[in-house]
């Protein structure tokens, strides 16, 4: 739910500008120019089952400021967007999992693995104390 009231998540805009792993803000679900947290909720055809589901509790206006006015007015709006938003960002996820392992997939969107900073062995204690004693 955070990464579609955010905006931060498997959303191409984000992937390209602030992750920078696109080279474009497209929506590979459905083609659309740009995939925000905007798209997926109110109009790509690939969630639209999930959407009329959605619509069904909160109503048609699935802006976000609607949305979350019915998501704070009424527990059964929190749990509508709650499993819209489960359903929906597994797909993205596991859509774009699927792309950063393609044995063909440019540098750009190859998952990127952390590297332990130089000098700071495996074994070192914390830098702080873990509690009292």
């Amino acid at each position: 739910m955070t990464q579609i009231l955010s905006g931060h998540g498997c959303f191409g805009r984000y992937l390209c500008h602030i992750a920078r792993r696109e080279p474009t803000e497209e929506c590979h679900a459905c083609g659309a120019d740009q995939d925000t947290a905007e798209h997926t909720l109110e109009e790509c055809p690939a969630y639209a089952d999930e959407r009329r589901v959605l619509s069904a509790v909160v109503g048609t206006d699935l802006s976000l400021p609607a949305v979350v006015r019915q998501m704070v007015s009424s527990e059964r709006s929190w749990e509508a967007m709650l499993v819209f938003c489960d359903a929906v960002m597994s797909k993205k996820e596991a859509a774009e999992r699927e792309r950063e392992s393609a044995t063909l997939a440019p540098s750009i969107r190859r998952r990127r693995v952390r590297r332990r900073r130089r000098g700071v062995p495996s074994s070192a204690p914390p830098p702080y104390p873990l509690g009292p004693g």
